[in-house]
């Protein structure tokens, strides 16, 4: 069994994103490699940790690749709006779908919908986006069209989305591009690069893959903070697919942390040297969403709280060691314990603004 640091670890992990060395790739790949990007609370955050990640990019990268196709941005961890290419989405998508949630007693009375009328009701929202993107007032006004749907006007047009999500799981409809403020939805079924909803035993191992190559050395509680809480898998789904996917997983020790890392990872892996490359990143950035803000190792205890109610990340070495805040051109930075300014930190402020297209002072520290 191979045995490593956890600073070495991390490092691996932060060139793994394209944290250090910054990579060189498209707004597209980088969301592949993260597997999904967190936009439902601030979309410009969700754009600057893609940045963050490529050394040419421009403002609007992402706004691009989601009017080519090669990204989709549609309701999955959580329920919330994340970005993910179409095959990466299709994969997960599956897996939150696998749920059914729509069948629950409480959805069927709510909506005063039983099991069966899905599949006709799917086929109308279809249809009704077949021509291009539509409000949800617009897909509403369509759909309830037709007698039996009447009542659903204010489920579609309801700001929880709660009621379009089940569409978006199946595969029928993505987030479309906003209209003077307004949310669009989008039909899939004419999308170029969506493959449809692969069938349940085979997302599964590839969902677990996936998280791996991203997010390792995993845990079964960093698995289960991303598929079971995220996406609402079973544990013993979870435990089946790590089966499946057999030799392609492998454990290393960490410190003496027995976690999985993919087998083509392991060269890698063995390489790895500690980073003491200095990051900022925003808010609810996938660094810590993808473990979850309670591992210990990327989030220690004492900036959790603070992480967890969406400050900026200072990370040091791919921990995160501060926070940080930009106020009138100058960009302060504040840790819960009297520690020194983490040396890098103006250069990164430089590249921050060369981002941002706007000057930045020298950084400013607090305790």
């Amino acid at each position: 069994m191979l045995s490593l640091t956890w600073p070495a670890a991390l490092a691996w992990r932060l060139g793994r994103h394209g944290l250090d060395p910054v990579g060189s790739s498209s707004a597209a790949e980088v969301v592949a490699t993260l597997v999904a990007v967190a936009a439902q609370l601030d979309p410009a955050s969700a754009e600057l940790g893609v940045r963050t990640r490529c050394r040419g990019s421009a403002p609007g990268d992402v706004a691009r690749a989601l009017a080519d196709g090669t990204l989709v941005s549609t309701f999955a961890f959580r329920g919330a709006v994340h970005l993910m290419t179409p095959d990466t989405a299709a994969v997960h998508l599956a897996l939150r779908a696998a749920s059914r949630m729509w069948e629950r007693p409480g959805w069927q009375s709510h909506y005063a919908l039983a099991p069966d009328d899905w599949p006709a009701l799917r086929a109308a929202v279809r249809e009704a986006l077949a021509d291009g993107p539509l409000t949800r007032a617009e897909l509403a006004a369509a759909v309830t069209a037709e007698g039996r749907y009447a009542h659903l006007g204010t489920a579609f047009t309801d700001p929880s989305a709660t009621f379009l999500k089940p569409f978006a799981w199946q595969g029928d409809l993505s987030l479309g591009p906003s209209r003077d403020g307004r949310m669009t939805l989008q039909g899939l079924a004419t999308h170029p690069g969506w493959p449809g909803l692969p069938a349940l035993e085979d997302a599964g191992p590839r969902a677990v893959e996936a998280y791996v190559r991203a997010y390792g050395p995993a845990s079964a509680a960093n698995l289960a903070h991303w598929l079971s809480q995220g996406l609402g898998v079973r544990q013993t789904q979870l435990r089946a697919w790590v089966g499946v996917c057999g030799e392609r997983l492998t454990t290393v020790s960490v410190d003496g942390e027995e976690r999985w890392v993919h087998r083509d990872d392991l060269d890698g892996l063995a390489a790895a040297r500690p980073s003491d490359a200095v990051r900022l990143l925003p808010r609810y950035d996938q660094w810590v969403l993808g473990p979850g803000t309670a591992d210990e190792r990327v989030v220690p205890p004492a900036v959790r709280a603070r992480v967890s109610r969406g400050a900026d990340l200072v990370l040091v070495g791919g921990v995160v060691a501060r926070t940080w805040t930009v106020a009138g051109g100058t960009v302060t930075t504040s840790c819960d314990a009297d520690a020194p300014a983490p040396r890098g930190l103006d250069e990164e402020v430089a590249r921050l603004a060369a981002i941002l297209g706007r000057p930045l002072d020298r950084a400013t520290v607090e305790p």
